[in-house]
């Protein structure tokens, strides 16, 4: 079985220069680590947030192995076509290292409707531009008449080979069987390892009913964490950092947000590994005075024994 860690960058790495933040994708490298990702937002609650793609762009071309993951892309605010082209030019500027997370959003609504998009129609909008969106990277001339798109014989060159990896975050089941239909892999976020042993059933099932099978899953876990030699320590630094994040209390995650030592978080997570995961994407949360980095390379080691 192979098991991957992805590491999201600290907000340190957006104010840095672009020599340390080569360094410090040098390091993610160093320690183990096998790929990056961030999150993608249009407005998100007091106008926050980066384009996931573009993010891509940038951090693809500034370590030569890392892959580069959006986790997860809003997709039902843009159009297909256009993300069809971002993610082929994508593909050109790193090759075999670009991988596609799509969601529908929700946390904040007026990120939604400021894109003059209907948040009732998310979900719907999601499966047919990724139905779009995969007979374009597939090479097809793509002639489509549905509820929110009008296409005639619209072409994608190059063609990504192999093809870009998409996953599909959500806790509903609906995400999941969306997984079933679209994606390679679901991305579950604050669940037990018991709902995400149910969800990867739930893909299979659905993927069977949609003549995928069989298909070569790569289930993820997005997940924050407190990590450091301190645990209460820990604990305040995750607890702080989501609560400005999400506006909400930290109780409110608690029981699917390890903290503590590495050890202690990769015995945490063990049990997600027997559900099915293979790859953790990791936020770390700690003391400003520890290497995040290192510590997180320390959970993908002590997963790994």
């Amino acid at each position: 079985m192979t098991l991957q860690v992805f590491i999201t960058p600290p907000d340190t790495f957006f104010r840095a220069g672009v020599g340390e933040r080569r360094d410090l994708l040098a390091a993610m490298a160093d320690v183990g680590l096998d790929g990056v990702f961030y999150a993608d937002h249009v407005s998100f609650r007091n106008g926050a947030g980066m384009d996931g793609l573009i993010l891509l762009a940038g951090l693809s071309q500034l370590h030569p192995t890392l892959t580069v993951e959006v986790g997860v892309y809003l997709l039902p605010l843009r159009h297909p076509v256009l993300v069809a082209r971002q993610l082929s030019t994508l593909w050109e500027l790193a090759p075999g290292r670009i991988a596609f997370g799509v969601g529908v959003g929700g946390e904040d609504r007026h990120e939604i409707t400021s894109c003059e998009v209907d948040p009732r129609t998310r979900g719907a909008r999601c499966d047919e531009s990724l139905e779009v969106l995969g007979r374009l990277l597939a090479g097809e001339t793509v002639t489509h008449h549905g509820r929110f798109f009008q296409l005639d014989e619209v072409l994608i060159r190059p063609v990504p080979e192999p093809a870009i990896p998409v996953y599909v975050g959500g806790r509903s089941d609906a995400a999941i069987r969306r997984t079933g239909r679209y994606g390679e892999g679901w991305i579950g976020t604050w669940c037990s390892a018991e709902r995400f042993g149910a969800a990867v059933a739930l893909c299979d099932e659905t993927a069977a009913a949609a003549g995928r099978t069989p298909v070569a899953w790569h289930h993820q876990l997005q997940t924050w964490v407190g990590v450091g030699r301190d645990r209460d320590r820990a604990r305040e630094a995750v607890a702080g950092a989501m609560e400005r994040f999400y506006g909400v209390p930290f109780r409110a995650f608690e029981r699917y947000t390890p903290y503590g030592s590495p050890a202690e978080i990769a015995e945490f997570l063990r049990p997600y590994v027997d559900a099915g995961v293979r790859q953790f994407n990791i936020t770390p949360c700690g003391d400003p005075d520890e290497d995040l980095v290192a510590l997180t390379g320390e959970i993908r080691r002590e997963l790994l024994t």
